[in-house]
């Protein structure tokens, strides 16, 4: 378990939970699975509970097909043509059952790479809410949560991974991310259990 770096003070009313690429996509059966989804995911749905309309889920789309996108995402997507919506259909970028029912008044961010900040909206809906704090779940840790903490970091959020709701196909990569965050971005990013985040909501 990752040692909990989260301050000795309330997580006050301008807090919105940001759930990462919890999807159909990423569950057990394809190419993507992460194995530890189902072990995490009733701590998702903990935090989903606590205020289902502070919570965004972001979903991962996937190229249409194999050989598009930009850059270096035609490559990516050449080596994954099995996971382009041609291929899988468009229903498996839903998100697991578990979670879909929170929405409405949970909302969705789509987006076609690992960072939910670029070319999307949501900095603009948190900040309409008056948010300052993030919590976040999802996966995976070293892939589009790793993308997601650092863009709320450079966005000046206070950033809150809850550690035992994040879940990654490496258990190498997600501990040594956890062990990044701990100890070398104390000053933006702190590491919590979901109990510990519960405790110190307030409002």
């Amino acid at each position: 378990m990752a040692r909990s770096t989260i301050r000795d003070e309330w997580v006050g009313p301008g807090f919105a939970h940001v759930c990462v690429d919890m999807q159909r996509l990423f569950a057990a059966g394809t190419e993507w699975a992460l194995p530890w989804m189902p072990r995490v995911l009733p701590n998702v749905v903990r935090l989903c509970e606590r205020d289902p309309a502070r919570t965004v889920f972001t979903r991962f789309i996937p190229a249409r097909r194999p050989g598009e996108g930009q850059g270096a995402w035609r490559r990516y997507y050449r080596r994954w043509a099995s996971m382009t919506l041609d291929r899988i259909g468009a229903d498996m970028v839903e998100l697991v059952p578990e979670l879909a029912r929170f929405v409405p008044p949970a909302e969705m961010v789509d987006k076609p790479v690992y960072s939910p900040w670029l070319g999307s909206d949501l900095d603009a809906r948190l900040r309409a809410r008056r948010c300052d704090t993030l919590l976040i779940t999802g996966g995976e840790t070293d892939m589009c949560v790793l993308s997601t903490v650092l863009g709320a970091a450079d966005l000046g959020y206070r950033t809150i991974l809850v550690s035992d709701a994040l879940c990654s196909a490496s258990d190498e990569a997600h501990d040594a991310m956890l062990d990044l965050f701990a100890t070398r971005y104390g000053q933006h990013v702190e590491t919590a259990t979901v109990d510990e985040v519960l405790e110190r909501l307030r409002g």
